[in-house]
């Protein structure tokens, strides 16, 4: 019994020191490993297929307000900047048009087919996306060869058609569409779709479309002085 009594004894006296060795060591440990860097960090959060979606409906809505500003100048017999126009054209042909709409109609419409739900919808989505496609050419060739104030008349005709039918179609996906998503494909789908999504994005733009449009769309509303977010707050 004595040694096994002695074992006890030596553990009791010596266990504090054991246990500041031990935290000794760690500390150490830690001041040898490189800081976490907060900013890596935050770049590799995942963003989900929907919140990726819809933000990109954001640099939408922001070429929409362009083309509001656009049409307010036509009609008033003001002039505005051309370069602020075809910047806004061709944010919608390279990025809405030839990227996000095709993200749509290639991996979205066909799910929802093949399930059997909100085909319709979808159907009436696809054939806006053709038509936007054609007005969207119609702005480039006319803004490019502005002269006559029939000119203007048309353009602003084009421009206003595009609104009026893009404000309902983004929002009519953001609330039925995107969220119906969930009920159609299972989890682990909805999140290799999404990391999926994020890989065409860097192979198509060399990066983060994301940012690079955001403020592609941001020198196009500085160029049209509409930048400043409280100049539209009611007085």
């Amino acid at each position: 019994m004595k040694p096994l009594e002695d074992s006890r004894r030596h553990f009791v006296f010596k266990a504090p020191a054991y246990g500041a060795a031990f935290a000794l060591s760690m500390g150490l440990r830690r001041l040898a490993e490189p800081p976490k860097d907060k900013a890596g960090e935050k770049d590799e959060e995942e963003v989900s297929t929907n919140e990726d979606l819809m933000r990109e409906h954001g640099i939408l809505k922001r070429v929409l307000l362009a083309y509001d500003e656009v049409i307010r100048r036509i009609h008033a017999d003001q002039e505005f900047p051309p370069q602020s126009l075809i910047g806004s054209a061709n944010i919608v042909r390279k990025f809405v048009e030839d990227y996000h709409e095709k993200l749509e109609e290639n991996y979205l419409f066909p799910r929802f087919r093949k399930a059997g739900k909100l085909v319709d919808l979808v159907n009436v989505l696809y054939a806006q996306h053709q038509a936007g496609r054609r007005v969207t050419d119609r702005i480039i060739t006319t803004v490019r060869s502005l002269k006559s104030k029939e000119d203007r008349n048309r353009l602003a005709d084009d421009l206003h058609a595009f609104v009026r039918m893009y404000a309902p179609h983004e929002a009519r996906e953001d609330t039925v569409l995107f969220p119906a998503l969930h009920k159609i494909i299972s989890p682990h789908e909805y999140d290799s779709l999404g990391e999926q999504f994020e890989k065409i994005e860097r192979q198509t733009f060399g990066g983060d479309g994301f940012d690079i449009y955001v403020e592609k769309v941001a020198t196009v509303e500085k160029q049209l002085g509409i930048y400043d977010l409280a100049q539209f707050t009611p007085r």
